[in-house]
């Protein structure tokens, strides 16, 4: 059995970067050549999906997606999927080659997870503020059955204003559902502005505490800050953990960072060049 732990498949920093760097050239280029998709979204969570699945702190088995006692993970925020995508290639779900055909007519690859179709996809999600919900059904299942997986959510911060985020926050408390994480990937932005100007949910961490969260805040682009966040929330019990990982929209690539309308806009070809040399792809 391959499974994914600290203790089977460390990963030092170097590695780390360099995945996180092979996934961004691999967001480019899908998203690129589909002519659409969400390619800032997705730089932004980078970080964290490399942290997740390739420093030990997924527990899950490629070869066997189905496996009972396998962690999960749901990617609420479905519009940034091309970072998943790019995660499961990476780990050997599927050919890397497939990932060309994002967003094409037949692919399995589609605009936003779809479990019925790719191995690896827990939720089928897009709809934003209902993740937090599936992965509290999922991780009060595995409280029923005695199972010990955990239950990975990742949000993103402009998906916060959702009150279903807020009523399975409540849900998820009172039930000390310890097995459960959420991580918000706060980068600030959201589809047409700034989550600060749009509807403030400021300061995150005291309101996922103030909702009965054990809450911790870091640099969601630092694997020195964000990999001992992840393994802390993985060994405490008691209440669900929620991660703030600070982060910026459009990471890696100085012109997608400085704006925020390439949330949902792929590159053209003359700047993916100019992206991909950024990144040191020449």
């Amino acid at each position: 059995m391959a499974v994914s732990s600290p203790a089977e498949r460390p990963a030092a920093l170097q590695e780390l970067q360099e995945r996180a760097r092979v996934m961004r050239r691999d967001i480019i280029e899908m998203t690129t050549a589909a002519g659409s998709g969400h390619p800032s979204s997705s730089f932004s969570c980078t970080e964290i999906l490399v942290a997740l699945f390739f420093a030990g702190l997924l527990h899950h088995d490629p070869r066997r997606p189905d496996w009972p006692d396998r962690d999960r993970f749901i990617m609420s925020k479905g519009h940034a999927c091309p970072a998943l995508y790019a995660a499961l290639a990476e780990d050997g779900y599927f050919p890397h080659d497939e990932l060309k055909t994002l967003r094409r007519l037949g692919s399995r690859l589609e605009g936003h997870p779809n479990m019925r179709r790719l191995p690896g996809v827990e939720a089928s999600t897009g709809s934003l503020g209902q993740g937090l919900s599936l992965g509290l059904g999922i991780a009060l299942a595995g409280m029923l059955d005695r199972k010990e997986y955990f239950t990975w959510v990742l949000l993103g911060d402009g998906e916060l204003d959702e009150g279903q985020v807020w009523e399975a926050a409540m849900t998820g408390a009172k039930y000390q559902v310890s097995r459960l994480v959420a991580i918000v990937d706060a980068n600030g932005y959201q589809q047409t502005g700034s989550t600060r100007d749009i509807m403030p949910t400021e300061p995150k961490a005291a309101r996922w505490e103030a909702f009965g969260w054990q809450v911790e805040e870091v640099d969601g682009h630092d694997f020195g800050a964000l990999i001992p966040a992840l393994q802390r929330a993985r060994s405490g019990e008691g209440a669900p953990k929620a991660i703030i990982a600070r982060t910026h929209k459009g990471h890696g690539v100085s012109f997608v960072e400085a704006d925020y309308t390439y949330h949902g806009k792929a590159l053209t070809q003359e700047e993916a060049k100019r992206a991909l040399e950024e990144l040191g792809w020449s």
